[in-house]
């Protein structure tokens, strides 16, 4: 599907369709205010919004009370809303997943066809610690030979099983993930999406694909806005897996694993068509892919990248691919969810002309 040219022009987003008076929700995680593995059409709303509306919204980390304890976590700091919603949302309650996932949001007059607009107005960290597992694409590094469970730690770490406990530093927003290596916090939801097409049923929380869901993008933190496209009626938006600090690729399976609590303003745009996500930070525009074979996710980053060239500065699809191979970098979103991420990104300031 294509999308309109000036929604996606550089200098400018085009306004809500219909104007209507800003409210503010509130959406904590509790055991009735999650979808506990799975993105679903037909999963029962637990807010319901208009397009427009800022929701300030809460997620967990993918995680149980007992292996955070089993990490170091003292009893006391586990977050009592966490060990309510394992305890209480269980059996067919949860999805192929694992992922705690706050939602679904059903957004006014969002239908199949259209596009929903999730800005990050901002994310922060309610608690001091995150985890990391270690699993992934190179699992054989996990127990490499002279490295002890109890020597991996960063500032504060205790293993269990590969595991360790990050401590953070909310005020210099650091974390020490490795002795004599500390890495900026950059927290963003890793998991943004909306139900699938029906026809899909209830699908794991763990694959990205043209819904969204688990992309562990990176860029997608605060000031920076995801356009997903809309599969069933009211969309079904929700969101979850908290990351503190990742790197391209999320080799090990995690990021520093979080909670977050969040202020987003949520769009229906009828004036856009997509269907694949794709975001915008201050400074780039990014195409998305998502598949069981990086070949063809990489392809649909690229295509992705060429369709919007095209339609965004009104040249050639020959121009468009040139122009993506001198001036986008492709990179690789994430290897370990099942369906692998790529994703290309382009600098806004390329495509302004010059004066």
């Amino acid at each position: 599907m294509a999308y309109a040219l000036s929604a996606w022009s550089a200098a400018s987003i085009l306004p809500p369709v219909e104007a209507h008076a800003q409210k503010v929700h509130q959406l904590p995680a509790n055991p009735s205010t999650v979808a506990y593995g799975y993105y679903w059409s037909l999963a029962k709303p637990v807010l319901t919004i208009a397009s427009g509306d800022i929701v300030e919204i809460e997620t967990m980390l993918t995680n149980t009370p007992q292996g955070l304890e089993r990490m170091g976590v003292k009893p006391e700091d586990v977050p009592q809303n966490l060990r309510d919603i394992v305890a209480q949302v269980a059996g067919d309650a949860r999805g192929p997943g694992g992922h705690i996932l706050t939602g679904p949001i059903y957004v006014t007059g969002a239908d199949s066809g259209d596009v929903l607009e999730v800005k990050m107005l901002s994310i922060t960290l309610p608690i001091a610690y995150g985890y990391n597992g270690c699993s992934g694409y190179m699992r054989e590094f996990c127990r490499a030979p002279g490295d002890s469970a109890a020597g991996r730690g960063g500032r504060g770490g205790a293993a269990a099983g590969g595991s360790r406990l990050i401590m953070m530093d909310r005020q210099k927003m650091t974390a020490e993930i490795a002795p004599g290596i500390t890495v900026p916090l950059r927290p963003f939801f890793g998991s943004v999406g909306v139900a699938p097409a029906a026809a899909l049923g209830r699908v794991s929380s763990t694959p990205p694909h043209q819904h969204a869901g688990n992309m562990d993008n990176k860029e997608l933190v605060v000031g920076t806005t995801l356009y997903v496209p809309v599969w069933t009626k009211g969309a079904l938006l929700e969101l979850g897996d908290g990351h503190a600090a990742q790197g391209d690729g999320e080799v090990d399976q995690t990021a520093i694993e979080t909670n977050l609590k969040g202020r987003i303003q949520v769009t229906v745009r009828k004036d856009m068509k997509l269907d694949w996500p794709r975001i915008e930070t201050p400074t780039h525009w990014i195409t998305m892919g998502a598949d069981t074979s990086l070949v063809v996710a990489t392809k649909t980053a690229i295509s992705q990248m060429v369709k919007f060239l095209q339609e965004a500065k009104g040249i050639t699809q020959t121009q468009a691919y040139q122009a993506a191979s001198m001036a986008a970098d492709l990179r690789i979103t994430q290897l370990v969810d099942g369906n692998v991420g790529v994703h290309m990104m382009i600098a806004k300031s390329y495509l302004t002309r010059p004066k």
